[in-house]
């Protein structure tokens, strides 16, 4: 329940911001008694592509910290020696990465664990109580190396950026799908029928599924890179092998979508092709050929 309300809370402000901008600028006025203006649609939909993935981002770690419950470590005073230990190590190789100290985070859940942020020298690296109870310190080592490997990357920008053209992209094309029903299939002449309407949001879902593969795939490019990171920060590929083969065998716990992107979970199945990770053995494939 509380996913859900965050989700739709998070929208709404976003659906608030955006039509300010909108109604600023004008850029809804895409339809003209000649026709659709391209011009000016295609400035909507980048508004709403691009402004809609940035604010999400924006936002990020404030959403992952509320929706997990995570406990910020308090660099000045960690409470025991466990939180000293994760807080000491995380900061080293953040240091090894050149890159801002990131905050640290726990949270109670299966073994699994994030990096998220708009910015490289301010992002946070989150791991469940799960993970941390269930890896040797050198396993989980190798772990916090690829979510900082991640931020250094610049992984959850890169992302974004790409999720920005392809949301661009699926609101101009649905649009112009919606159009084209409404006024050469119904042959309708009086505004926007029911038949743009409908269109537009069959093709929204359509051209939504086709993006999403698009990202997931270049998701599942930047694990092997974060894979590679991790075993370059500690200058061993064995230590983050190790890591991948145990959580073969463990059930990764499951993080909000909003920050999925950036945790350590596999895909497989029929579900391959929307999974924002590859399969572990692949992944310990590639570290194995480094």
């Amino acid at each position: 329940m509380k996913r859900i309300t965050l989700f739709l809370g998070t929208n709404l402000a976003i659906l608030i911001v955006l039509g300010f901008i909108l109604n600023i600028t004008g850029a809804n006025r895409f339809l003209t008694p000649q026709g659709l203006d391209i011009q000016t649609l295609l400035i909507f939909s980048a508004i709403i592509g691009f402004g809609g993935a940035f604010i999400s981002l924006l936002i990020s770690k404030r959403i992952a910290k509320f929706s997990t419950k995570a406990k910020v470590i308090d660099p000045e005073a960690p409470s025991g020696s466990n939180e000293a230990w994760l807080l000491k190590t995380v900061h080293e190789l953040a240091d090894r990465a050149q890159i801002g100290r990131p905050e640290v985070a726990i949270y109670e859940g299966a073994p699994n664990a994030f990096a998220t942020g708009a910015f490289k020298n301010s992002a946070l690296v989150a791991v469940s109580t799960g993970l941390l109870q269930s890896m040797t310190e050198e396993e989980v080592k190798a772990v916090l190396g690829h979510e900082v490997a991640h931020i250094a990357n610049g992984d959850m920008v890169t992302l974004t950026l790409i999720q920005g053209v392809l949301n661009t992209f699926v609101v101009f094309f649905a649009r112009i799908v919606g159009y084209f029903v409404d006024r050469v299939i119904l042959k309708n002449d009086r505004g926007l029928g029911i038949g743009y309407f409908a269109a537009v949001i069959i093709s929204e879902i359509i051209f939504g599924i086709l993006a999403s593969i698009i990202v997931a795939w270049f998701s599942r490019q930047r694990e092997f890179r974060a894979d590679e990171g991790s075993a370059k920060l500690l200058q061993a590929r064995e230590p983050m092998i190790k890591a991948l083969a145990r959580l073969g065998n463990l059930t990764p716990g499951e993080l909000p979508r909003s920050f999925e992107a950036s945790g350590i979970s596999g895909g497989k199945g029929i579900g391959a092709l929307f999974a924002t990770h590859p399969p572990i053995e692949q992944r310990i494939a590639a570290l194995q050929n480094l």
